[in-house]
């Protein structure tokens, strides 16, 4: 366990204890008595208001509510240490009094869920989703719910609803999305994880742009019940609902929480052995052209691997380049019940989409050109028939090539962007360089994003780990290898 001193000493070495450590470490500690859970809770509360002043990442607090849990927390450890229970406590709530964070398009009960759409404000949850249900459960303290992109849509956390997320490696660039605010909070140091999902590469790029380990879990592994929009039919294969942390060893038992009763499907990461393993690098980077810092990331990474005793081998997919059409016509196959023209306008009409171009190059839209842009792509499918199903078919072929490189023992260590955060508003132009992340959710794929340090300008560097379905544990085992060769989360210069 990582030493946390007394969290009544305010001293700046302390605050740096505190908010560097595993959340598994804070709950050992608060157990412990080195602080109480109000004290831990109070001083995330003191952060969270410091940065979200700067970043905008928590979009709605309940941190009165919150010190109330804290407090209950205290008095059921007290009553579990005078009782001499405090490791059955521990055991049935591992988080008990840790502060957490939670996007805002998963329900969580008393908050608001409305995806970034000005229609949906006023909406008021009942109850948690599963996930977060089974956090609370398992004693986490959740301070309020972060930023997202409309309707979760885009790699920019921006609506019309809480406005834009900064970054606290530097305000002027993007903490991605959907679940940006997830990954900016988390990445500012502020709370030691949050929950994030991820159908286009919603957890790794945010995790990646601030600096964090994130996790895209195998289908079926963590539910994906009880968010907006919702996943149906086949669309639930390529969502994933999964951790975001500061550490890499907070990622297997905070996935084992929110899996609940399929965890078992997660084997143990610490029974991986790195030396077995065989690391894949693609020859060539085809679905996008990484940076210096990014082919230097990779290099890292797979160096570190390979000082572990795994062994290397480069392959070379050439259906790569074609990583956005495969995604999308993967997802377009996958048959949901609702479009995003659904959402915005009740009507699958394309005239509504073209009217609010018009509106928005007015500056009279409650909506972003990114998800109205989208509202239109939609049609494209049902127009281009034939091509859609001759991508489909690309893409298992991809699928079954990238299954049988990795086998069951192997790992590719790939960029999930090809820059550091970029500025505000630069994606756009040109708007599909997240699909090195999209084309694994195509495929069903577990991914883990991992930092690999800072860059000149103070930026997060970092890559994605990714294994077969199936093999979560390989990905996290590598995840904490090299957040022990690499050193991980780096706190944030700006804020």
């Amino acid at each position: 366990m990582v030493p946390i001193r007394n969290i009544q000493d305010r001293g700046d070495s302390e605050v740096t204890d505190i908010f560097q450590a595993s959340a598994f470490d804070i709950a050992a500690a608060i157990r412990a008595g080195e602080m109480t859970s109000e004290q831990a809770v109070g001083r995330s509360i003191e952060r969270c208001r410091q940065v979200n002043a700067v970043i905008n990442a928590i979009v709605k607090d309940r941190y009165e509510d919150a010190l109330k849990e804290a407090k209950a927390a205290d008095r059921a450890i007290a009553k579990a240490r005078e009782a001499g229970k405090l490791d059955e406590l521990a055991a049935k709530q591992p988080l008990l009094g840790v502060p957490c964070s939670v996007k805002e398009s998963i329900q969580m009960k008393g908050m608001p869920n409305t995806a970034g759409l000005v229609n949906r404000i006023g909406i008021q949850i009942e109850k948690d989703a599963p996930t977060v249900a089974a956090m609370r459960k398992a004693g986490a303290v959740v301070l309020g719910v972060t930023n997202i992109s409309e309707a979760c849509m885009w790699m920019e956390s921006f609506n019309k609803v809480y406005g834009l997320s900064r970054n606290p490696y530097d305000p002027s660039r993007t903490v991605g999305a959907s679940s940006g605010g997830e990954g900016a909070i988390v990445g500012s140091g502020a709370v030691s994880f949050g929950i994030g999902s991820d159908v286009g590469g919603s957890i790794r790029m945010p995790s990646f742009f601030n600096g964090i380990f994130g996790h895209k879990c195998s289908p079926g592994l963590i539910s994906n019940a009880g968010q907006f929009p919702e996943s149906t039919g086949e669309i639930d294969r390529y969502l994933s609902t999964g951790p975001m942390c500061r550490r890499a060893t907070d990622l297997e038992p905070l996935a084992r929480i929110m899996a609940g009763k399929t965890q078992n499907r997660l084997k143990p990461v610490g029974e991986v052995d790195i030396s077995k393993l065989h690391v894949l690098r693609f020859a060539k980077e085809r679905a996008v052209k990484p940076d210096a810092d990014q082919l230097k990331a990779t290099d890292r990474a797979v160096a570190a691997l390979q000082a572990r005793g795994a062994r290397l081998r480069t392959i070379d997919l050439p259906l790569m380049a074609k990583a956005f059409d495969l995604w999308s016509a993967m997802l377009a196959s996958a048959g949901s019940e609702k479009l995003f023209a659904d959402h915005l306008f009740g009507s699958r009409n394309p005239l509504y989409p073209l009217r609010e171009l018009v509106r928005l190059a007015m500056f009279r839209s409650d909506n972003t050109l990114p998800l109205v842009g989208l509202s239109l792509l939609e049609h494209v499918p049902s127009v281009f028939k034939g091509r859609q199903e001759r991508l489909v078919k690309e893409a298992l072929d991809l699928r079954a090539r990238l299954r049988d490189a990795l086998g069951d023992d192997g790992i590719l260590v790939t960029v999930p962007y090809p820059t550091p955060a970029p500025k505000h508003y630069v994606p756009l132009i040109p708007p599909f360089k997240f699909v090195n992340c999209a084309i694994f959710n195509a495929m069903s794929l577990p991914v883990t994003s991992v930092p690999t340090g800072l860059n000149a300008a103070g930026l997060p560097t970092g890559v994605q780990v990714v294994g077969n379905e199936g093999n979560d544990h390989l990905t996290i085992a590598a995840a904490v290898a090299l957040e022990e060769a690499l050193g991980g989360w780096q706190a944030p210069r700006v804020v």
